[in-house]
């Protein structure tokens, strides 16, 4: 689990293809991260509001310094996230990592926690 700042995407990124070729859809719950691999499903949790959500993550970024993950707006309006507070503090536990090999890694803990 990592700590860090959550941002969303802005509306220019709509509709545009993500790193693995499908396309920006703002009700999805799709989400952005530069560590992760492409296709690892994660809980986010805004350590603020308590409020979490399992995401999807389906494109690189963000390239701003000290952010660790970019949510769709819906994803991030369920977590409490929104235009008036733009960046939350969050935890993101990674729940399933597909590796290399084309097994899929298990976090049991993760995949315990019961979404807000």
């Amino acid at each position: 689990t990592r700590v860090g700042v959550a941002s969303f995407y802005a509306d220019r990124y709509f509709g545009r293809k993500m790193a693995d070729g499908t396309l920006m859809r703002p009700q999805s719950n799709n989400a952005a991260s530069i560590t992760l691999p492409l296709g690892t499903t994660a809980r986010v949790t805004d350590l603020k509001t308590g409020k979490s959500a399992l995401v999807t993550i389906k494109d690189r970024g963000p390239y701003v310094k000290g952010r660790i993950i970019d949510l769709s707006p819906a994803t991030a309006r369920r977590i409490g996230l929104d235009e008036q507070r733009g960046l939350a503090k969050v935890a993101v536990a990674p729940i399933a990592v597909p590796l290399a090999d084309g097994t899929i890694s298990l976090n049991v803990k993760a995949l315990a926690d019961k979404p807000s």
